[in-house]
């Protein structure tokens, strides 16, 4: 077999794998399981905030503290889902990549205010309690975050063009690299579901073994398992970014992918960080995105009037 052959060979078989597992049919099924189980979570969890409450389980999580907490279950699976279409988008285009990437920590910090809400004291002074402070910081993080990625879809869809196509000719080097892209996807959706499980079932066993008490590894639910997979996030960015270099050597491009691999950092460090400052990493990281993205489109046309 020719090395040309097994490259094709290759390409065939990462097309199969790709129809099969991101093709818009498999997406449409599994929105389909996603909302199942999170509909059937979102009922186990009112149970167990009901037998805690009955006092048939001791526990001392804020999670089982409030009916309104139940509704921090299905949103993780939602964001599970999220992650998918991460997965999904990563092919097509790199700005929407991004922008799931900005969708899922969103999610994450609305998810967190649901959190919040079963721990608010509501104390007159306010803005001296830890807890309801907090929750305020994660409602004006979250009206920022909403606003700055209508922001940075707009700038997006308004360009209302192939993103690819604009950067690389359309050749056959083009194709190689979204081949690649292609490739990388389908090589991240058995890491996410192996990392999901594992994240799940490892919670699951801490908190059964510490009887739901409320140590800190238990209650610091939101980095479990995208601590982990932002850092898989990065290694992939950067790979896609060296990558590129192969198709093209446009500053700007460069630039672009570069400051999106740091505000993907950015993000992942939000999570080994709590209280305020987790609010404005996790906001910075998303205004820099947007940024970058303004700047680029700057560039971009700036170059066009040129020629």
């Amino acid at each position: 077999m020719t090395p040309t052959q097994s490259k094709k060979g290759l390409s065939s078989w990462v097309e199969r794998g790709y129809q099969l597992f991101l093709s818009i049919q498999f997406k449409k099924r599994s929105e389909r399981v996603v909302l199942t189980l999170a509909i059937l979570s979102y009922l186990c969890h009112l149970l167990l905030i009901a037998l805690v409450r009955g006092e048939f389980i001791q526990s001392d999580l804020g999670l089982f503290a409030s009916p309104i907490s139940a509704i921090y279950t299905p949103f993780s699976f939602i964001l599970v889902y999220e992650v998918y279409l991460l997965l999904f988008y990563l092919p097509k285009s790199t700005t929407f990549y991004i922008g799931k990437q900005y969708e899922i920590i969103t999610l994450i910090v609305i998810r967190r205010i649901f959190k919040d809400l079963g721990e608010l004291q509501l104390v007159p002074d306010w803005f001296q309690n830890t807890k309801d402070l907090q929750f305020t910081f994660d409602v004006l993080s979250a009206l920022i975050l909403f606003f700055l990625i209508y922001l940075f879809y707009h700038k997006v869809i308004k360009k209302q063009a192939n993103e690819v196509a604009d950067i690389f000719p359309v050749n056959e080097a083009a194709g190689r690299f979204i081949s690649l892209k292609k490739g990388i996807a389908l090589l991240l959706v058995p890491v996410l579901i192996g990392l999901a499980g594992y994240s799940f079932f490892n919670w699951l066993n801490l908190l059964l073994e510490n009887q739901f008490s409320g140590l800190v590894v238990l209650a610091n639910v939101n980095t479990i398992f995208f601590d982990d997979f932002f850092t898989i996030l990065i290694i992939v960015d950067v790979l896609l970014l060296l990558a590129s270099f192969y198709y093209s050597d446009q500053f700007h491009v460069i630039i672009r992918n570069s400051g999106f691999v740091l505000s993907t950092i950015l993000i992942k460090l939000s999570f080994s960080i709590s209280g305020p400052v987790n609010n404005i990493l996790v906001v910075s990281s998303v205004l820099f995105g947007l940024l970058i993205l303004y700047i680029y489109q700057f560039y971009e046309r700036s170059l066009t009037s040129q020629h």
